[in-house]
């Protein structure tokens, strides 16, 4: 048996990608070529993760905009004056907002699945977003015509879609990003927002086996934009419990950058289910410094001491650039994070005689 390691998804765009989208936003760069760019920055992403040893890879969310809005793109139903998501340096990011009926995804994240295939023989893994994050376009104010409870019918059938099309086209394992999660005990501290927000994504899960619950994910979070949280002041002891009702199989849980990991540690132990894995974080994704691949192993030996090593799993504590125009992190030092992630985790499993 060894340890199984994963990346949560995003990795830093390169230049040329970056300017072709600059370019192509002015008018000066056709669809095509940017399709071109985008195809090479998907190609080269997937040689260097498997370059880094990286036994399961993704696409880096290469072609992706956000991680958040991927499915709404080319929508003509769409304000931009949605919910505020602020950070602790003073930054902020904009939802859109939902004008009209019905909803509908635009796109489904099984196609960029299809797309990284081209380029690899490795399992593929596959990062998808909540229903949760989604339900928030909806305007508080209501739509004439179209309620919010047909809204989430329509919502929960979609993200069904989304998930289902990466099952479909053969991911190894699909993750659903959760970063709302911590932020919804920030916004209402009684736990209202974030109990109805279990209960949409358990909607969501419902509509699959168990097995195939067992290829799917949940990353938890406080946000990681420019090197910034939006709610990494939000003690885990009151998330965990809550995070645990969720009927899927793995967990992927950022705690490298956590100040008291060992507490986090006891309280994963204390409500994890028998039925599942948990991907801890070993690569602050947040600092520009290159963990050693021993420091990565002294993190896993500690995890080791509370989550049961059948259970235990390694990962970044979030994506490198979830949205492309984040480049506080160089490109490079995401792929040597993920290299010590690797040799680290490693490292460890030989230190446990696994």
């Amino acid at each position: 048996m060894s340890i199984p390691t994963e990346s949560i998804g995003s990795i830093p765009r390169p230049p040329q990608l970056l300017e072709a989208l600059s370019e192509y936003s002015a008018g000066r760069l056709s669809i095509t070529q940017l399709n071109n760019c985008y195809d090479e920055a998907l190609r080269d992403t997937i040689q260097k993760l498997e370059a880094t040893g990286s036994p399961i890879i993704s696409d880096g969310e290469q072609s992706k905009s956000s991680f958040a809005t991927y499915a709404l793109h080319g929508l003509d139903n769409l304000d931009n004056d949605g919910v505020v998501i602020n950070f602790a340096d003073g930054h902020s990011r904009q939802l859109p907002k939902l004008t009209a009926g019905p909803f509908k995804y635009a796109i489904n994240a099984g196609s960029y699945l299809k797309a990284a295939k081209r380029f690899t023989s490795l399992p593929l893994k596959q990062a998808v977003i909540s229903a949760s994050a989604l339900s928030l376009i909806y305007p508080q104010a209501g739509i004439d015509g179209y309620p919010q409870e047909k809204f989430i019918q329509d919502l929960i059938l979609g993200t069904v879609a989304d998930i289902r099309s990466c099952l479909d086209q053969g991911a190894h394992c699909v993750q659903i990003d959760f970063t709302e999660a911590r932020l919804a005990l920030k916004l209402d501290p009684s736990g209202q927002l974030l109990n109805q927000f279990i209960t949409l994504n358990n909607q969501v899960l419902s509509h699959f086996t168990a097995i195939e619950r067992q290829q799917i994910g949940i990353h938890s979070c406080p946000g990681g934009d420019h090197d910034s949280t939006h709610s990494a002041d939000v003690d885990y002891a009151g998330l965990l419990p809550s995070l645990f009702q969720l009927n899927a199989g793995n967990f992927y849980l950022q705690l490298a950058s956590e100040p008291e990991p060992e507490t986090v540690l006891a309280n994963i132990k204390a409500h994890k289910r028998s039925d599942q894995r948990v991907f801890i974080g070993v690569i602050d994704v947040l600092n520009s410094d290159v963990e050693s691949p021993e420091l990565v192993r002294d993190r896993v030996l500690q995890a080791a001491e509370f989550i049961p090593l059948n259970a235990l799993g390694t990962t970044d504590d979030c994506g490198f650039s979830p949205f492309a125009d984040d480049e506080s992190t160089a490109r490079e030092t995401a792929f040597e994070k993920i290299k010590a992630r690797v040799i680290g985790t490693k490292l460890a499993a030989e230190k446990l005689k696994l």
